[in-house]
């Protein structure tokens, strides 16, 4: 199976209610996640700082599928003063985060030592139908 990394559209970032951890060596734990939008070009997978969510419809349809190596989770989602001036008619979806816990070319999901998440050819094909058009970059994974 082909894999890829992905570099998801970053709408904003994490927001003061974002409880983390920050271990020298170990990096950084997020324990709570709060994203706070500045803006949103409409794809259904984001990222921030290390910390994904999706859309709820996406996170259905990625558990339908039985896509591997990931888990869901609560987010508070928020608007900037920004995002509202700029996009003051946007009516956000519900969000879940989106945690990866696979392994990258093993698991549908996984992350690797670079930016982004690395996606099974399966995976990628599920995010596209479902909305995927606005990612920094989508490349072939060399594992």
């Amino acid at each position: 199976m082909n894999y890829y990394a992905i570099e998801p559209e970053v709408a904003g970032g994490w927001g003061d209610h974002t409880d983390f951890t920050r271990t020298p060596g170990k990096g950084t734990e997020v324990h709570r996640l709060h994203f706070e939008f500045e803006g949103w070009l409409g794809d259904e997978l984001l990222e921030s700082g290390g910390c994904f969510i999706v859309t709820d419809r996406l996170a259905r349809e990625i558990q339908h599928a039985h896509l591997t190596g990931v888990s869901f989770d609560h987010v508070e989602v928020t608007t900037s003063d920004v995002f509202e001036q700029l996009q003051p008619n946007c009516q956000l979806p519900k969000f879940e985060w989106l945690k990866i816990e696979g392994g990258p070319g093993r698991d549908d999901f996984g992350i690797s030592s670079g930016p982004g998440v690395v996606v099974s050819e399966r995976a990628l094909n599920l995010l596209k139908r479902i909305g995927l058009s606005h990612a920094a970059t989508i490349t072939p994974f060399e594992g």
